[in-house]
């Protein structure tokens, strides 16, 4: 069976939703479990598919893990971890799961990994990973889809990384805590997920100083410790449900966001004419006019984010006058443009820019989530056209977007979830 989502454009969304704990931080941090021998609590775990996967690479390499989906609450016992190996059939589902490596050559001084899967959204290169570990001491063997790495001893080492990968800071960042001695990573990514994973290991007993910055300081310490933590709000899901309201001019208040992790979306909605206003774990959003065309480009952290540029897109569709967007972080972005076009949008590729034309209507149609937040721009771009929008492939959506369906009805969008043969 799969899933299908159907929905009439056309309503404009009001109400107040709450956004999970961000999937971007959890998965790093439940892999991050693992430096450890007792138990790890986890708040704020969203039943997500990609948690569900993250879990049985976990169950597979002996780890205990037990979620409570009412509490979103994730119990993860260690303590009998026993193989080293993070088998082909999960890993490839997810690139996160790729995150396991740097734990498991901490602790036991061996990992053996598949090659990561994920969406097809470009080539992610594993090198900047691997580059860290050796740096630190660590024997390299590819081969077979397999990557063994080895270490008698984790040593620190100062790394420098060609861009600021995310996974690679985490990688080199969850090894690094046990390794002996001091590793600095330089030209680190600053995302929020970042932090939140240094105040994870820190929470275990860990020395991750300076995280946040484009400089991160491990000083590697010889056993870490059980904890209790609640992960960030997810600035992704925040970011989509504002700009479901924009496109739909309706007026939103999202719940549970850090505003300040999506300053760059909140300047974009400025200068589309949206109010946006901001309190204490709440940003209210409210379109009274046309939308205005703006630029947009993608940068790592403190930049626009990637993960936002498709839905954005969609937003800019509807906007009076031509949108350039911009994307800079991954090459194959770009999928959902045939998609929304057969919508009627007018959008042109050129090389690694979008020139988005504002039409005044789009047209239900259906179409097909290529990856994850391309679905979430689609189903956007639906709620705001004119007739029935059916999204197929919502395996995609499911896997970054608990309840998205039911969070969109709450707000008073005509949408469905149906299964189908």
């Amino acid at each position: 069976m799969s899933a299908l989502i159907t929905l009439e454009g056309g309503v404009e969304l009001s109400g107040r939703v709450r956004i999970e704990g961000a999937k971007n931080a959890c998965l790093p941090i439940i892999a991050a479990s693992l430096l450890c021998e007792d138990r790890v609590i986890l708040h704020d775990i969203p039943p997500l598919d990609d948690v569900h996967t993250m879990c049985q690479v976990l169950n597979a390499l002996g780890a205990e893990t037990d979620y409570f989906p009412e509490e979103k609450k994730l119990i993860v016992d260690p303590q009998d971890l026993g193989k080293a190996e993070a088998p082909y059939d999960l890993v490839r589902k997810m690139r996160a799961s790729f995150l396991v490596i740097g734990p498991l050559l901490a602790r036991y001084g061996r990992a053996r990994v598949s090659l990561p899967g994920g969406c097809a959204i470009g080539i992610r290169p594993i090198d900047l990973h691997l580059k860290g570990l050796k740096a630190m001491g660590a024997e390299v063997v590819i081969g077979h889809g397999f990557i063994e790495t080895l270490a008698d001893k984790l040593c620190g080492e100062r790394v420098y990384l060609d861009f600021p990968s995310v996974g690679a800071t985490e990688n080199i960042m969850m090894a690094a805590s046990l390794a002996e001695g001091v590793t600095v990573i330089e030209n680190a990514a600053e995302e929020p997920e970042v932090v939140d994973l240094a105040r994870f290991i820190n929470a275990m007993g860990g020395k991750v100083t300076g995280a946040g910055t484009d400089t991160i300081r491990i000083t590697g310490v010889s056993k870490l410790s059980g904890t209790e933590y609640t992960v960030i709000p997810d600035r992704i899901e925040a970011g989509t449900f504002m700009l479901a309201a924009a496109i739909t001019g309706g007026s939103v208040t999202v719940e549970n966001v850090i505003p300040e992790h999506i300053t760059p979306l909140i300047a974009k909605l400025k200068e589309t004419e949206c109010d946006v206003s901001e309190e204490d774990g709440l940003i209210h959003i409210q379109r009274n006019g046309p939308l205005r065309a703006v630029d947009v480009k993608t940068l790592p952290y403190p930049g626009f984010p990637t993960d936002l540029q498709s839905p954005m897109m969609a937003l800019l569709t509807r906007a009076q006058g031509t949108s350039v967007v911009t994307e800079t972080v991954f090459e194959n972005r770009f999928m959902h443009v045939d998609e929304l076009c057969r919508m009627g949008a007018r959008i042109k590729i050129e090389g690694h820019c979008a020139v988005v034309s504002g039409r005044d209507k789009l047209m239900g149609a259906p179409v097909n989530a290529t990856d994850l937040r391309a679905g979430a721009a689609l189903v956007l771009a639906g709620l705001s056209a004119q007739g029935q929008t059916r999204v197929g492939c919502v395996y995609h959506i499911d896997r970054g977007y608990w309840n998205f369906v039911e969070k969109l009805q709450s707000l008073g969008a005509k949408i469905k979830r149906s299964e189908q043969p």
